[in-house]
């Protein structure tokens, strides 16, 4: 009898044991909607979750555009009640002055959804149809280019509006194999790991590129001293207030300086004006520049600052009029 019992005690013991190392695995990996991402130049992740449970963003009456309150009717989703988290691809273009411009966009929504409903507005959108990997992937013209759409859960949607199908179906190939937690793309293999643990969002790789103006990266119209094709990792904690991480990765711990040099000086700038003329700086942003803090490790170049929770419901409450995400490509009908 005794014996019976060390046996069942272990078994319980490692089993125990598994589920703790299988829960610790699943922590540590990317989020999934991460994971399904193809090869790219940078990554953006946003958990809408907590960071509605702050901010209330969804409470925020917003006023919808013809074609967004058709897609509303359509398939009665509301992004900013029914969405729950976003991962973005950037996929750097060869020729800016093609109809994608500096970057394209691949995509994946986990959230709640109609896929009966959303899937009736897709065909009447959709100019062609593919069967892909036991998924129908849906062509809509929009703006010169092509957007494939696909469904490959019923919480989950992916977009994307690149010049080729390539990325919508490596979204369809990760999704086969979507339970192993430490899949994903090289950019996830060579930097999540340096994410902090249980950021509500976070970036890694080239996210300056959609902020790209003539070789640089400009945010508020304010254009900072460092090249839009920078590699860096970011990331918004909880941590009693909400910390800001951006880490730009340099070539060389000479590159690394001189960013963080540029940019004491910029922000030493902003300061002396905001003494020197009260008021010039938004109120909101007031809070945040004066938290920043500029460090210098080695090759990175490294800003911490602290983000208000107003500002942040400013950030992500949803325009006063929102626009379709998909329209049909001659407007509203």
């Amino acid at each position: 009898m005794r014996r019976r019992t060390r046996i069942t005690i272990g078994v319980v013991v490692v089993i125990l044991l598994l589920l703790l190392v299988a829960f610790y695995l699943r922590m540590k990996a990317p989020p999934e909607a991460a994971r399904l991402l193809p090869e790219s130049d940078g990554i953006v992740y946003l958990n809408l979750r907590p960071i509605r449970t702050v901010t209330h963003f969804d409470q925020h009456p917003v006023t919808h555009d013809p074609d967004y309150q058709s897609f509303i009717d359509a398939t009665g989703i509301q992004f900013e009640r029914d969405l729950d988290e976003a991962a973005f691809a950037l996929h750097r273009m060869p020729d800016p002055a093609g109809p994608n411009g500096l970057v394209a966009f691949s995509e994946v929504f986990v959230g709640h959804f109609d896929g009966r409903r959303l899937t009736h507005y897709l065909e009447g959108l959709s100019t062609s149809r593919e069967n892909y990997a036991g998924h129908i992937i849906y062509s809509i013209p929009s703006d010169g280019r092509t957007v494939r759409v696909t469904l490959p859960g019923y919480d989950m949607v992916a977009v994307s509006n690149t010049p080729t199908s390539e990325q919508i179906h490596s979204i369809l190939d990760r999704y086969r194999t979507a339970a192993l937690p430490f899949a994903g793309s090289s950019l996830l293999t060579d930097h999540y790991e340096e994410v902090p643990l249980l950021s509500l969002a976070w970036g890694i790789g080239q996210i300056g590129l959609p902020f790209g103006d003539s070789g640089n990266v400009s945010i508020f119209g304010l254009k900072l001293p460092i090249t839009f094709d920078s590699t860096f990792i970011a990331s918004l904690r909880w941590t009693g207030s909400l910390r800001l991480r951006i880490e730009e990765i340099a070539p060389t711990e000479e590159a690394a300086a001189s960013s963080a040099d540029s940019l004491r000086m910029l922000l030493n700038f902003a300061r002396n004006a905001e003494a020197a003329a009260p008021g010039i700086t938004d109120a909101e942003l007031r809070p945040l520049l004066d938290s920043i803090q500029i460090e210098h490790h080695r090759d990175r170049a490294v800003l911490h600052a602290t983000v208000t929770p107003q500002l942040l419901e400013r950030l992500v409450t949803p325009p006063g009029k929102m626009q379709a995400p998909l329209a049909p490509a001659g407007g509203s009908k």
